[in-house]
């Protein structure tokens, strides 16, 4: 079952982003009294009764400001083509003006659900005014305060009026997408993966409409394989500007165990690949690394060696991801993947005994003190694992202020030292005594 997709639009500031944040239930948007400040989209996560939605923020449509106005308005586009349903936010304190028209235009041609969020309502002078609201032509208007949380319980009843609850199909299954950057070979990788040609593969980027799921045995296991979908190509924008693949390869992370990061060996590492990368650890999921096309390579061992290289150099931040070179072409060397793809799965589920886990935290910080700050040492008194999907550890500490990055990172290198936990990342959570 696909996740549904709800983007907040509006002009600049009439709250969209405290909205939003709101309503992920975590401070992710930066929230100033600049408008334009949210340039590119934000995407989120809404979890609400039996509902689950992908939730985008998008920067403010300006018509008398040029400056980013033309790619806000792309990004806005973008956002109105993927989603489901779209809160319009509008802004009770200033009532309507020329851009919130602007705004009611290309809502009216996207042919979309559209729910009117009147917001910064949280006095009873302003409630007076909200009729004037009404002449925007749309059939949903609720009064919220983002800011007071008011309002907003009836804006999400009314939100998921039409959403499936969350599925428990494939619940104890292994779920792995395929994600990357258009064009790396992610279809033709599913097909042969299932050894039949399953999904259309073509040699334009962007095929790929949304993504697909396809169940399949593996030594006798159940697994769901999801191919994410590339770029629709709509004009120029959506060929030219290759980032906007991004949401398209969240919507199948959020869904996975597993996700394997397909890179092209012909063109080798860009920017983009490890913009996908971020996500796929931000969401705290198991990474496998394919570097795909392998057939166009010729002297392999030394090409080999040096892309390993290149990945521990330019994917630092995922040095416990494993490597897989192969061509899905060719299906040379694609038994390789799912053995690490079910390293990966098991790793990410592993608990490790809070006294093992303690022993080895003792050890580390008895054979490397933290340095001392103002005359204050961190001392750690307790760890133990909280939870798994990532595996994560609370640490009992003296001053959690005290935790400098690098011994955190190194607490870590000893954990993954003592215990296999290649392909997953590991979350250390350090809390004061008490707490």
């Amino acid at each position: 079952m696909k996740k549904p997709v709800v983007a907040l639009l509006g002009r600049p500031n009439v709250g969209k982003s405290t909205i939003f944040n709101r309503l992920v239930g975590k401070k992710m948007a930066i929230i100033e009294d600049t408008p334009g400040i949210t340039r590119d989209r934000l995407y989120g996560s809404v979890e609400y009764k039996d509902y689950n939605f992908h939730l985008i923020d998008t920067g403010g449509i300006d018509l008398e400001n040029a400056t980013f106005n033309d790619e806000i308005k792309v990004q806005a586009e973008l956002a109105i083509d993927e989603a489901d349903v779209i809160i319009f936010v509008v802004d009770a304190k200033e009532g309507l003006t020329a851009n919130d028209f602007a705004v009611r235009d290309m809502l009216m041609k996207a042919n979309k659900k559209v729910i009117v969020a009147i917001n910064k309502c949280d006095n009873s002078k302003i409630n007076e005014t909200e009729y004037e609201f009404y002449e925007l032509g749309f059939e949903k208007y609720f009064k919220v305060s983002g800011e007071h949380n008011i309002g907003i319980i009836d804006l999400l009843e009314e939100v998921v009026k039409e959403f499936e609850p969350v599925s428990e199909e494939y619940k104890n299954m292994l779920k792995f997408s395929i994600i990357g950057r258009p064009n790396v070979g992610k279809s033709s990788l599913v097909n042969a993966l299932l050894n039949e040609e399953r999904v259309i593969v073509s040699e334009v980027a962007g095929t790929t409409r949304d993504a697909i799921d396809t169940t399949f045995t593996y030594h006798g296991e159940e697994c769901v394989v999801i191919d994410t979908a590339g770029m629709r190509k709509k004009g120029k924008v959506y060929e030219s500007i290759e980032r906007y693949s991004l949401l398209r390869s969240m919507k199948a992370i959020d869904r996975s165990d597993v996700c394997c990061l397909v890179i092209n060996a012909e063109e080798g590492i860009i920017e983009h690949d490890k913009h996908i990368a971020g996500y796929a650890i931000e969401a705290g999921k198991a990474l496998v690394i394919v570097v795909n096309k392998w057939d166009t390579i010729n002297d392999k061992d030394s090409a080999m060696r040096k892309w390993k290289n290149d990945i521990e150099a330019q994917f630092q931040f995922v040095s416990y991801a494993p490597i897989v070179f192969l061509s899905a072409k060719t299906r040379k060397r694609i038994h390789t993947l799912m053995p690490e793809v079910l390293k990966a799965y098991e790793n990410s589920k592993k608990e490790i005994k809070t006294s093992l886990l303690n022993d080895v935290i003792t050890d580390a910080y008895d054979l490397n003190l933290p340095p001392s700050y103002k005359g204050k040492r961190l001392k750690i008194y307790f760890a133990n694992q909280v939870s798994v999907q990532p595996p994560t550890f609370n640490i009992q500490v003296n001053s959690k202020g005290l935790v400098h990055f690098s011994y955190e990172r190194y607490l870590e290198n000893k954990i993954r030292e003592a215990f296999d936990f290649t392909g997953t990342p590991i979350v250390l959570q350090f809390k004061n005594k008490g707490e």
